[in-house]
């Protein structure tokens, strides 16, 4: 890939963001499309100056990741009706000065889950109340299944269940809920910090779907956990290259070369 004056901008915004594959997988994917681009990963800590860089500098596409994906809607000057209703943000796309925000998130997960497993009528416990579990829920809440959000911050997490209008319950009561699909949509467990979990065993049971959302490390100990007690896992790859398949698509207006994508993170975990 030779960078010249042509070469268009992208990235991710975070804090953390150290751990981040998705330059990986967007500039793996701009390769194989034959696309001068380039996609960088960005940690910051002043969202508003960020936004004003973008425009400024003519960022042509965003990701936007833990803690920004609420955030950021105000500093937008439109947002799609999914993300909206969402209540979280987790792409841009600069139009001509013009930014517009998404969410890929919830296709993404929802994706993920659906080519494991018949998920139709299931209860499903998201462990979580950002943007990442807002989407999902949604998204979740759409397709008809009941929800129950989980949180170690109660006021949070009751917030977000009021939003999706479902129940709450504490962290320590989740083996009283006989949920059929388990959700980890926190940062515990994320790369460097990879023997937590936001759950303990208690939290699963034999035949229960469990997926976490983090994919650095590909395998968290949330998932070993879930394996132990006879649950099908899911990690966080599946709807991490979906997520950013449909961003590459909104970016590029071209199908993202998903199968190329997979190898590489894949490839980069092993």
């Amino acid at each position: 890939m030779i960078i010249d004056q042509y070469t268009q901008g992208y990235g991710v915004i975070g804090n953390p963001i150290g751990h981040s594959l998705s330059p990986l997988i967007q500039n793996t994917a701009f390769r194989e499309k034959g696309i001068n681009a380039v996609y960088l990963a960005w940690e910051i800590t002043d969202l508003k100056a960020c936004m004003m860089g973008v425009r400024s500098l003519g960022i042509r596409g965003l990701s936007v990741t833990i803690p920004f994906k609420s955030d950021i809607i105000p500093l937008l000057d439109e947002v799609d009706g999914l993300a909206e209703r969402i209540g979280a943000v987790n792409t841009v796309v600069n139009h001509k000065g013009l930014l517009k925000g998404y969410n890929t998130d919830a296709v993404g997960a929802l994706r993920a889950l659906e080519e494991k497993a018949d998920i139709s009528g299931n209860k499903v416990i998201i462990v979580g109340a950002g943007g990442a579990a807002r989407a999902i829920g949604f998204i979740l809440k759409q397709k008809g299944l009941e929800i129950f959000i989980a949180n170690r911050s109660v006021d949070r997490g009751i917030e977000l269940s009021r939003s999706l209008d479902c129940e709450f319950v504490r962290l320590d009561n989740l083996s009283d809920v006989q949920g059929d699909i388990i959700i980890n949509t926190t940062p515990a467990g994320m790369s460097p910090k990879i023997d937590l979990s936001p759950v303990s065993e208690k939290a699963f049971r034999e035949g229960m779907i469990a997926m976490d959302i983090i994919y650095n490390p590909g395998r968290t100990r949330f998932l070993d956990m879930a394996e132990k007690r006879g649950c099908i896992i899911i990690n966080g790859i599946p709807m991490f290259i979906y997520q950013g398949a449909e961003q590459f698509r909104m970016w590029t207006g071209l199908d993202a070369p998903i199968e190329t994508m997979t190898r590489a993170v894949e490839k980069a975990l092993a």
